[in-house]
């Protein structure tokens, strides 16, 4: 769901080249595709959960969303990305954008996915 919500359903060009800007705008740009992308993923998860009747409680969903969202929210301003592999030995990582290769991205893709599994979770536990 991640994937096609992030990369095909749930982002617009202009949102992908505003969301990390300053001010309103970009924080607006961020709102629109976030909320976009969560309607993408809540309809897969919903269809998920009803096909196979998956235990899904009303507080686990809120949960799981609530984690998602903002977790979306933060790495996609990516500062926090950068600040991130700064923090951790991986400038040059960050710097990394040659070959088809882009480490931003891909810690940003790796940051969405372990915050996937952290509202995994949430949503399992509540």
């Amino acid at each position: 769901a991640h994937q096609l919500a992030d990369h095909v359903l749930g982002q617009t060009d202009a949102q992908a080249a505003g969301k990390a800007g300053p001010g309103r705008s970009g924080w607006a740009a961020l709102g629109r595709h976030v909320a976009q992308y969560h309607l993408v993923v809540v309809a897969m998860v919903a269809v998920t959960v009803l096909a196979l009747h998956v235990p899904l409680s009303a507080t686990g969903a809120a949960a799981g969303l609530a984690v998602s969202v903002g977790t979306h929210l933060l790495w996609d301003r990516r500062r926090p990305v950068r600040w991130l592999l700064i923090r951790c030995g991986g400038r040059g990582f960050a710097d990394l954008a040659d070959r088809g290769l882009n480490g931003m991205y891909l810690a940003d893709q790796s940051l969405h996915a372990a915050s996937l599994w952290a509202a995994a979770l949430a949503a399992a536990l509540l």
